[in-house]
């Protein structure tokens, strides 16, 4: 039976033996059934044919059945050529070969279509077979046999972080700008970072997550609170991505620059890979003079880095590059408001008609009061202020009836601890902190854009000590220019309404009301 008949066969040979894996004994009809086809499960094969049948059959039996790829394994020439590497130990070789095949036969279109993501499900035939051939053979033959090396399986994301990104793109919606423009920067580079920049809350880890989710690049997520953001942890997560994607060979102590030249000089044409690196912001790192996580200051061909952040001064920066293409999209700027806006309504509409945890409890709220469904999202996404971390804790609260009508007055449950959180990792509740303290009740008290030297007069600060405090909090904080002024105000209504919390406090109701004396003197005088 040739190869190409065995394709043909294979579900029928898929079901005899599921019904071999189901059964407790084994029914000799079964096993005549498979041995029909030359394939007898009570026997090692013994010639390479058979060993090729056997990988054919498991690994149509444990793969998607991808038929693009499984007709592929049929033919006669990607057997001959797959064999010969193997033997040669050199599966980058054969996936060059199966590529120019493809393309020769036409079949590339084909492939695409059905999003076959050929390195991985020719690593994981690869895996397969390896197996079949080490049960044609003795234990200790295959222990000295350099043709039998350890191939991890294929994952197409990090089990270090698999579950973060499923619960990141579990209510995903929208920001095709964010990815037009990521996937415009790969197009017209040859390599280079880009870097999207935003408010906390403005979803920049879930766009990261749904890029890696889509594409199945390599990634790392810094993560402060479990002690996930060190250079040295980056580089190790990195290093064994890119050996296991890439059949990187003697790289277990490689740095970052060298395995990122050995994965561009095994790239195909049309390959591309793109580190997706989430929250440098939150990165600790001892020797500030080098790049932020080591990051290189050149890059391969084909080698590119999908960065996020939040809003830093330019001494924060930490990326120096010779000659390598940049770009940021930064989410707060004008000219992406009303996409963002468009996005937030997309996911208000979801929540009240799509999404099981929500949908009927939210659309009860709005039916009871009696206001309309477009009423309801124009006026919380007019609450939001573009924010998706706002709304993740609002929506939940309006659907267990937290809230009685759309003032939305109460401060949503879940954002209060988030904002406590960063208060305390920023050293807040520290007396050395109080002339910080002190600016920030300025900007609650006043509650509209104001200029660095109007804070510092205020406050009775030097100019430079407050501009160094804005610096420190440039996350928290927008910044716009008035009348050739930069002005300053705190970034998000919500973290606006955690500050004027903290004014009633024993331990800051003196110092808040130093401020406010402070403002009265100031306008006062302005008023003389």
């Amino acid at each position: 039976m040739s190869f190409k008949e065995l394709i043909g066969q294979l579900p029928k040979i898929a079901n005899v033996l599921g019904q071999l894996r189901t059964q407790a004994q084994n029914y000799p009809n079964l096993i005549e059934e498979l041995q029909k086809w030359g394939l007898d499960p009570t026997q090692p094969p013994e010639k390479p044919d058979a060993i090729y049948a056997w990988s054919i059959v498991k690994y149509y039996d444990e793969s998607q059945q991808m038929q693009p790829m499984i007709n592929l394994l049929g033919e006669d020439e990607i057997k001959k050529t797959f064999v010969e590497n193997f033997n040669a130990n050199d599966l980058q070789n054969f996936l060059k070969s199966a590529k120019d095949f493809i393309v020769r036969k036409g079949l590339w279109a084909e492939f695409k279509e059905e999003e076959v993501y050929l390195r991985a499900e020719i690593q994981n035939f690869y895996r397969i077979y390896t197996k079949v051939a080490k049960w044609t053979r003795p234990p200790l033959e295959v222990l000295k046999d350099s043709k039998f090396p350890d191939l991890p399986e294929y994952s197409p994301y990090p089990k270090e972080f698999q579950a973060l990104i499923q619960k990141k793109i579990q209510s995903f919606r929208g920001r095709e700008f964010v990815f037009q423009k990521i996937q415009q920067f790969i197009s017209r580079n040859s390599n280079g970072y880009f870097t999207i920049v935003g408010d906390a809350g403005m979803g920049k880890s879930a766009i990261a997550a749904k890029f890696i989710w889509n594409h199945k690049f390599p990634c790392y997520f810094n993560i402060r609170a479990e002690g996930r953001n060190r250079p040295e942890l980056f580089l190790e997560s990195i290093r064994q991505q890119l050996i296991n994607r890439y059949w990187l060979q003697n790289a277990k102590d490689d740095n970052l620059q060298t395995l990122l030249q050995k994965v561009s000089d095994n790239l195909l044409d049309d390959e591309r890979l793109v580190i997706v690196v989430d929250a440098l912001d939150e990165v600790e790192q001892e020797d500030r003079d080098k790049n932020i996580l080591n990051l290189p200051t050149t890059l391969p061909n084909k080698v590119f880095f999908l960065l996020t952040r939040r809003p830093y001064v330019a001494d924060n920066k930490r990326l120096y590059t010779q000659k390598v293409p940049e770009e940021e999209l930064d989410l707060r700027c004008q000219e992406y408001g009303d996409l963002s806006r468009q996005d937030i309504e997309n996911y208000i509409w979801f929540c009240i008609q799509e999404n099981p945890k929500t949908e009927d409890s939210l659309r009860k709220w709005i039916e009871e009061r009696k206001i309309a469904a477009f009423t309801f999202v124009e006026q919380v996404a007019d609450k939001s202020e573009n924010n998706f971390m706002y709304l993740s804790y609002l929506l939940p609260g309006i659907a267990k009836g937290e809230y009685n009508d759309l003032s939305l007055e109460k401060f949503p449950k879940g954002l209060q601890e988030y904002y406590r959180t960063h208060w305390v990792r920023m050293g807040m509740d520290t007396e050395p902190q109080e002339n910080i303290v002190i600016i920030l009740f300025i900007l609650v008290e006043i509650s509209t854009p104001i200029p660095c030297e109007m804070m510092a007069e205020i406050a009775n600060q030097d100019e430079y000590e407050v501009e160094k405090i804005l610096d420190q909090w440039v996350e928290y904080l927008k910044d716009q220019k008035i009348a050739q002024e930069t002005c300053y105000s705190i970034y998000h209504t919500s973290f606006l309404e955690f500050l004027k919390g903290k004014r009633e406090l024993k331990k800051t109701r003196k110092l808040f009301d130093e401020v406010n004396q402070n403002i009265a003197e100031y306008f006062t005088r302005k008023m003389a």
